[in-house]
């Protein structure tokens, strides 16, 4: 039979097929191919036993997820503070793995500072942008799309998926004002049916990183970027010390400075 991961817990994988949820084991030999089965994997199962994992189309490591059509990015404007860093790391890598991103603010309520020049900009770059309160806008993403729900510790993420299906009533709570980060809420990676389409809710990604991702990759999966870079006086500019760079003369014009401060900071560290 052939069925997708939905819910892996310890050695136990659960997989959904047709409309029927199994508790299978994965066959010892998958640890001899170096391969480990990850929630999304659809596989070949018989007696309860995986036999195959078949080809993904795409996965990300962290969080351990395969077969993605869209990852929601749940980004907190306070409790925690509103972090660009890392929205335009994980944007970046989205990109590169053939992955459509989404992004969601969160918690404009509590908010004092006017963000609309953010949720503005990333709109103008080409993401689809939303607040947390569009639900209706946001339901209608999931049909026949394997979605992923992403984003820090208390950036909202089991808050938004309790408001899209109440059901689910998964845990959430309050921010931990010492450390300045939500406590993990969110335990094991599971997809969820939603709106006709499976959600991940996954734990959080601070961990996430460019893996194997080299300095080129970065450059050309900032995608406000591929705009202007035809016009830089170096086909292979990597837009920092270059001269007559344009990526640097549109900074504050047509390209955020956080932006570009990051891509330094993404390549430094890289």
């Amino acid at each position: 039979m052939e069925g997708k991961i939905v819910k892996i817990i310890s050695s136990d994988f659960t997989v959904s097929s047709e409309n029927f949820l199994y508790t299978c084991k994965a066959r010892g030999k998958f640890r001899n191919q170096n391969i480990t089965p990850i929630v999304g994997d659809n596989v070949i199962f018989e007696n309860n036993v995986i036999k195959e994992v078949l080809k993904r189309k795409n996965y990300l490591r962290r969080p351990p997820v395969a077969n993605i059509d869209q990852v929601i990015v749940v980004v907190s404007l306070c409790e925690p503070a509103l972090d660009l860093y890392l929205l335009d790391k994980m944007l970046c890598i989205i990109e590169y793995n053939n992955i459509t991103p989404i992004i969601c603010f969160t918690k404009k309520d509590l908010l004092k500072d006017d963000v609309t020049n953010i949720y503005n900009y990333y709109k103008k770059i080409g993401y689809q942008v939303f607040y947390n309160n569009e639900i209706t806008k946001i339901k209608q993403l999931f049909k026949d799309k394997v979605t992923v729900l992403s984003g820090q510790s208390g950036a909202g993420k089991s808050t938004l998926l309790n408001l899209l299906d109440d059901s689910l009533d998964l845990k959430t709570n309050e921010i931990s004002k010492a450390l300045g980060r939500g406590k993990h809420t969110t335990r094991h990676v599971s997809l969820y049916s939603l709106s006709e389409g499976l959600i991940a809710d996954t734990p959080g990604f601070s961990a996430l990183d460019f893996y194997d991702m080299k300095p080129s990759d970065i450059r050309d999966n900032m995608v406000e970027f591929n705009e202007y870079r035809d016009s830089c006086a170096y086909k292979d500019c990597m837009h920092i010390k270059e001269p007559k760079c344009e990526i640097k003369n549109q900074i504050g014009k047509g390209i955020l400075k956080s932006r570009y401060e990051n891509y330094l900071k993404f390549i430094e560290r890289n």
